[in-house]
């Protein structure tokens, strides 16, 4: 039925979309309710995107967006804190391995 009502055949099926790739989703990651990720889109760790944002760049990691379309709030850490984080990604810690103890990283 969808094939015959756009007179397309199933080998270009594909061909019929401008497919901008995979949505890739960071971890530690928070999506608000009803936000919409556009083909293509890569989302950095720590990223929080409010409610019903509608994205259509990359957001760079640890940021916080909203907006249609979406736009930089804030960045939740400063440049130091994030760079550290990138490093040390405690989402690929061994369960054993408590990330409550993250903070002993950060201390002097």
């Amino acid at each position: 039925m969808f094939y015959e009502d756009w007179n397309l055949e199933k080998s270009n099926v594909s061909d019929a979309w401008d497919n901008k790739g995979d949505i890739v989703i960071g971890n530690d990651v928070w999506i608000g309710y009803e936000a919409i990720i556009m083909a293509g889109v890569h989302i950095g760790d720590g990223a929080i995107i409010a409610t019903r944002t509608v994205f259509t760049k990359d957001i760079p990691p640890y940021t916080i967006v909203g907006g249609i379309p979406a736009k930089p709030i804030r960045k939740r850490f400063n440049d130091d804190t994030i760079q550290k984080l990138e490093i040390l990604k405690w989402w690929d810690w061994p369960i054993e391995k408590n990330p409550s103890k993250i903070t002993l990283y950060f201390q002097h």
